[in-house]
């Protein structure tokens, strides 16, 4: 059968997961024709997992992709039916924003979205080879034997790939919610030389509302602050829904004990790693046999469905047996399983043979975004398919890429740990995994990126206007710290002060030395100088952060500076690290295989050594000193 040319397109985006749809938007906002092929156009954008956006690490990954110039933080913040500031008790580095989310109108709004995007067409295909010309990317072949062309393409299967749905016994070829699975596309990349690996993750059941006794449960509810992912959000009278949160009980665990020959994990049914962060109920009650109770929350889908996510609570055992143990939980004696949960295993593509473009070392111009290669999660799926989409895109204009630094941001994190370190198991990001996250808090991401994003084109001029009033907001609030004087001789100030348990004040003091102090809070000084209102309270905080933590931020700095030194030393791309002597086997191997750009990157190569490091720098110098004399 001849195959039908379906068009000519610069970029070609195959997925449309959330990697997919931020890779499409972002290639065709820089100009690029651009064409994202979808399993399925009634599933771009599925929540196939809970219901929510944000959370630790991830809620600043949505604030990143935001101010670069991505579409999650604008679609969660229109969507989101619940929003909670997390950890607001512990410091401000691992606060984060998390948002429940109207699954079906996120889907909607993502696909409309992309739909009414200038420079991009959007097709339903299953794509079932790559064509290749040289070591050079040129296209895909579909399904119904039509191909498309394209001098770039960026893969975000997602976990479609060659997928098999499981619950007990059953297996099921598909993908998430039943979807179709990509089968052939693993081995055409096998074929072309890529090393896959098999993981596997799961969901778990969603159960009807009616059937819940709340009143057996906690309120969980969302805050009343105007909060939002997007410094562009304006709108905030969006309905507010309550989660709630269970336990289980001795009961429970029991009867999983009871039935663990059935749990495919436990039977050998399931071949892939799976997720050590987010484990199935059967793993939780085997792993951690001494706990009486593990926590659960009900976590409602929408405002138009009466599915509930039961969050904590993912397994692949039988039908019957999730209802029975289901049953045994304060407020779901009588429930009733709208969906029952399961485990599914996918394919993907090893990251460690991706340059940290996101580009495979070995086929130029294709690229590999999001769960394919080896994350969990929406949040680290879309920021992955942005960086894959500004970079392909910036390939293709011959402009220099963007390559984030672990001091840029959770982004930096993530790409320089997949492509350096790799993973082997579901990687999901943590506060824990920054070494700099004070400097990367969920406060400041516009201030960090906002600049980057407008540079290489995704900050329009309305985003780029919002910007700029926020940093003149956050300049006349330092400038009016720094000016404004508080007597101890004010009555409202000593009063203020007393309350606060702080030290009475001798003479004056200026707002910022007054705000130095622990329990003293900048909206407080903003009121009794009666500038109370002047400013946004987002605005106020960033101020009054970089104030309360001048001596750690400063001491972050410096290490980054010194840091940076030596991480951003190039290594050429023509180095045989067989002729650096000294130089351990290992290392030399490990490096010779990853081809890290910079030193600081093959620092952080598993395998390689300080002492390796240092070797490799005496080198550099040398062949430094050597090619300035030619």
């Amino acid at each position: 059968m001849n195959r039908y040319l379906g068009g000519k397109y610069d970029i070609i985006v195959v997925g449309g997961g959330h990697a997919g749809v931020e890779a499409s938007l972002a290639a065709a906002r820089l100009g690029m024709k651009t064409l994202l092929l979808s399993l399925s156009l009634d599933h771009i954008a599925l929540m196939p997992c809970n219901p929510s956006v944000g959370g630790p690490a991830k809620g600043h990954v949505v604030r990143e992709i935001d101010a670069l110039g991505g579409q999650m933080g604008i679609n969660a913040d229109a969507t989101q039916i619940q929003m909670r500031l997390l950890n607001t008790s512990k410091g401000p580095a691992v606060q984060a924003l998390r948002a429940q989310s109207d699954k079906h109108e996120y889907r909607v709004r993502m696909a409309w979205t992309v739909q009414n995007q200038e420079n991009l067409d959007v097709k339903q295909a299953a794509v079932e080879d790559l064509l290749i010309e040289g070591d050079h990317v040129a296209g895909v072949v579909c399904n119904n034997e039509t191909m498309f062309l394209g001098r770039a393409v960026i893969l975000t299967t997602g976990t479609y790939l060659r997928s098999r749905v499981i619950i007990g016994k059953l297996l099921t070829p598909a993908g998430p919610n039943n979807q179709p699975t990509a089968a052939k596309l693993s081995e055409s990349l096998k074929d072309l030389g890529l090393e896959l690996f098999r993981f596997k993750t799961g969901t778990p059941a969603r159960v009807d509302r009616r059937s819940v006794d709340f009143s057996k449960t906690k309120e969980q509810p969302g805050s009343d602050a105007p909060l939002a992912f997007s410094y562009m959000t304006k709108r905030f009278d969006r309905p507010k829904v309550p989660c709630y949160s269970t336990y289980t009980n001795p009961r429970t665990h029991e009867i999983i004990r009871e039935n663990l020959h059935l749990a495919p994990k436990y039977s050998g049914v399931i071949e892939g790693v799976g997720a050590r962060y987010c484990p199935s109920i059967e793993d939780k009650v085997v792993r951690f046999a001494d706990r009486d109770a593990h926590l659960l929350f009900l976590e409602p889908e929408g405002l138009y469905t009466n599915e509930i996510y039961v969050q904590g609570m993912s397994t692949g055992m039988p039908y019957e047996i999730q209802e029975k143990f289901m049953r045994t939980i304060a407020g779901l004696e009588h429930v009733k399983i709208m969906r029952p949960a399961y485990a599914i295993e996918y394919d993907g593509v090893v990251p460690t043979q991706l340059k940290p473009t996101l580009e495979y070392k070995a086929i130029g111009g294709l690229y590999g975004a999001g769960q394919i290669n080896g994350t969990s999660g929406y949040e680290e799926a879309a920021c992955q398919g942005l960086m894959a989409g500004i970079n392909a895109a910036l390939k293709l204009k011959e402009k220099e890429p963007l390559l984030l630094k672990r001091s840029d941001g959770y982004i930096g994190v993530l790409i320089d740990d997949l492509v350096n370190k790799g993973t082997n198991e579901p990687y999901r990001l943590f506060t824990s995994r920054a070494e700099y996250r004070l400097l990367l808090r969920n406060d400041n991401a516009d201030l960090r990126l906002t600049e980057i994003g407008r540079e290489i084109g995704l900050v329009d001029d309305e985003r780029w206007r919002v910007f700029n009033e926020r940093v003149e907001a956050i300049a006349s609030v330092t400038e009016w710290l720094g000016q404004v004087k508080f007597s101890g001789r004010d009555a409202k100030v000593a009063a203020y002060l007393e309350e606060k348990g702080s030290a009475p004040v001798d003479g004056g003091i200026s707002g910022t030395d007054l705000l130095k102090r622990p329990n003293i809070d900048i909206r407080d000084l903003a009121a009794l100088d009666g500038k109370a209102g002047r400013w946004r309270d987002d605005d106020l905080k960033e101020r009054e952060i970089e104030v309360k933590y001048e001596g750690y931020l400063r001491k972050q700095r410096e290490q980054v500076a010194r840091f940076e030194k030596t991480e951003g030393r190039r290594i050429p791309d023509d180095i045989d690290y067989g002729d650096v002597s000294g130089l351990r086997l290992e290392a030399a191997e490990k490096m010779a295989e990853i081809r890290p750009y910079t030193v600081g990157q093959a620092s952080r190569i598993s395998g390689v050594s300080p002492a390796d490091i240092s070797v490799l720098l005496v080198y550099l110098t040398e062949r430094r000193g050597k090619d300035g004399e030619k």
